[in-house]
């Protein structure tokens, strides 16, 4: 099963949309390896027109890969898969768009994007800082993704929006190394500014989100912003040069009612649309 209307073929498309289905290194809840499936299948309930941004998923060319075929346990060769098949989508000059899985993930889409484009900055959306160098003795973690992606590009390079959760040595290390807006998205345009005309990727944990209108993630935070909030930064970051972006953190399985699969299914659509 594809996301709704995203049938086009790989060489015809601009956009390739595949998943990562793995919540290996979770640390509270797992079930993010679920996601990919849930998301496709629940797309079918909805629209392929966004009244938001008055365009039609049906008007563009996307191809939806599908699930990439990852195994259990050890990240590192989970990481390489979802690095090399980003490496042939941006071969192909297309733009990825990855449906994770834990966080862990990006780490490998990242790699391959900073491969291309190596003076690239990440933009971040999360409630977690995930600017840990270990976790439980790990060095690659749900919970230290940020950190290995600051490893590669350096000060100046992660803006984070919506973060309210982290060790205090975590916020201590963050005030001297990436840009961290707690709470809130209101400073964005400034970033836009910063960043115009650089090559971006954008990253999504879900749980960004208050746990009201999203409790179906793997750690949720109380005090997230609303869905809406998600959208409009979504549009307003999407001004900028996105090489590369993702979507992480649906647990299907922590909302019987399935409106948080909902959402994401909406906010996927609204991300493909502001990337077109």
């Amino acid at each position: 099963m594809k996301f709704i209307s995203c049938e086009s073929s790989f060489a015809a498309a601009n956009i390739v949309i595949f998943g990562a289905p793995y919540d290996g290194t979770t640390s509270n809840r797992p079930g993010a390896r679920f996601a990919g499936r849930a998301i496709r299948a629940e797309s079918y309930g909805m629209e392929t027109y966004s009244p938001y941004l008055d365009k039609d998923l049906s008007d563009f060319k996307i191809h939806d890969g599908g699930d990439l075929e990852l195994p259990f346990g050890d990240p590192v060769p989970v990481l390489d898969m979802v690095c090399d098949y980003t490496k042939s989508v941006l071969a192909a000059e297309k733009i990825p768009l990855m449906l994770g899985g834990e966080h862990l993930v990006t780490l490998g889409a990242f790699r391959a994007v900073h491969e291309k484009f190596p003076q690239v900055n990440i933009v971040h959306f999360d409630a977690h800082a995930d600017l840990r160098d270990e976790y439980l003795g790990q060095r690659l973690s749900h919970a230290t993704v940020m950190r290995r992606c600051y490893d590669l590009i350096g000060d100046e390079g992660v803006f984070q929006f919506g973060i309210r959760s982290g060790e205090r040595e975590e916020f201590r290390w963050g005030e001297n190394h990436v840009y961290t807006e707690k709470f809130t998205v209101k400073t964005i345009p400034n970033i836009i500014k910063k960043l115009k005309d650089k090559p971006v990727y954008l990253t999504i944990d879900l749980d960004v989100l208050d746990t009201g209108v999203f409790p179906a993630t793997g750690t949720p935070e109380a005090g997230g912003i609303s869905f809406n909030e998600l959208l409009n930064a979504i549009e307003q970051v999407s001004q900028l040069n996105i090489v590369g972006a993702d979507i992480c953190e649906l647990s299907p399985p922590y909302d019987n009612t399935g409106a948080s699969t909902a959402l994401a299914c909406k906010v996927v659509r609204e991300l493909i649309l502001s990337l077109r």
